[in-house]
């Protein structure tokens, strides 16, 4: 059996009042009219994660309007060690606290506990966008091979920052902005090898036959070999700038189809969700492959532009995965194709509250 969530509670969380779900390991299909409250669910599990979940919203943004009341979360795990407890919560204008087994815990704990990956309609744009949502998608993938990622990226941007207040300060002290570069230039380094590793991993483990098309993706990265030297040799043009201009900050995730030589950013919309898709199965299967443990798969709205094949080959390949997942969409023909291998809610909005009912196959 996969490490899974066997049981979710959400109190006063978005649009849920109070709504408790139990779960058997199998892909969850969520189907119901937009509104009804399914994307919240993902967003939900998506914080037994590090981070600030699949939406990246502030605490105070996920509590149930108009009473904000704060929130809470808790989630049963099944793992290979046993079951785990874990729950986080924010109070009103509180930062999210996480406790684990009944014990207050770090969010970066998270991320030994349950592997997770996601993709979110707001990502259609990735290819688009700025670096930054690039960045973060590779951060993430990386953080499911290397859990101390977080902590090598949390270390690299509080130096960068305490030296980002010395420009802007105009501070000429060498051995203060000495010893935050030397800080930068060690996660730097450890950031730069997770990331290329975490590319690695994507590429070997590419399905070459699959509907959705791998992108050939490389990492674009403004950091030199010796970082603290280079950071050292730019700190005038850096003080003019108010910021740090080099370093693992300014790296980008570069996408190539290579069966047309073409940028993903030149490619059209369904083959740039493609490239996406395809990215999440070669994740997936790597830490399968890796660690012998499916990470869990939160998927939402991604049968929304697929047709009957290519929905039937992406719930095969999740199938094959063997790991939970967690999948929204308006109706439930969009899941036909999984037939009795998924558990299926129904969710409706009432009133302003969503409810959810199982539905029998």
């Amino acid at each position: 059996m996969s490490v899974h969530l066997s049981h979710l509670t959400l109190s006063h969380f978005r649009s849920h009042q109070r709504t408790r779900l139990e779960f058997d390991g199998r892909p969850v299909a969520l189907h119901g009219p937009n509104g009804s409250g399914k994307t919240n669910i993902l967003e939900a599990v998506s914080l037994f994660s590090p981070g600030r979940g699949l939406r990246r919203a502030t605490p105070d943004e996920m509590a149930r309007q108009p009473q904000a009341l704060g929130w809470k979360l808790r989630a049963e795990i099944v793992t290979r060690d046993g079951p785990r407890l874990a729950e986080t919560w924010a109070e009103p204008g509180q930062s999210r606290q996480v406790r684990i087994d009944e014990k207050t815990a770090p969010q970066i704990a998270l991320g030994a506990l349950v592997p997770m990956l996601w993709l979110t309609p707001a990502m259609d744009r990735l290819w688009l966008e700025g670096a930054e949502g690039r960045r973060r998608f590779l951060d993430r993938t990386t953080l499911s091979f290397a859990p101390d990622h977080a902590a090598q990226v949390l270390a690299y941007d509080k130096a960068m920052r305490e030296r980002n207040r010395l420009l802007r300060d105009g501070v000429r002290d060498t051995r203060w902005f000495a010893a935050l570069e030397g800080q930068m230039a060690e996660a730097g380094r450890q950031i730069t090898v997770n990331r290329r590793a975490a590319l690695a991993e994507l590429s070997a483990h590419a399905d070459p036959n699959s509907p959705f098309p791998m992108a050939d993706l490389s990492l674009d990265c403004s950091a030199p070999d010796d970082l603290a030297a280079a950071l050292a040799e730019n700190r005038a043009r850096d003080m003019a700038a108010g910021r740090s201009l080099i370093g693992p900050h300014r790296a980008d995730l570069r996408a190539v189809w290579a069966a047309k030589g073409v940028q993903a950013a030149q490619c059209s919309t369904g083959e740039q969700k493609a490239f996406l898709i395809s990215a999440i199965l070669a994740n997936g299967r790597a830490l399968a492959a890796k660690t012998a443990m499916p990470p869990l798969l939160l998927l939402d709205e991604v049968a929304a532009h697929l047709d009957a094949a290519r929905r039937a080959a992406l719930y095969d390949a999740v199938c094959a995965m063997g790991g939970q997942c967690f999948m929204t969409g308006t109706g439930p023909e969009l899941f036909a194709e999984l037939g009795s291998r998924a558990q299926v809610f129904a969710l409706s909005d009432r009133d302003g509250v969503s409810h959810v009912e199982k539905d029998i196959l």
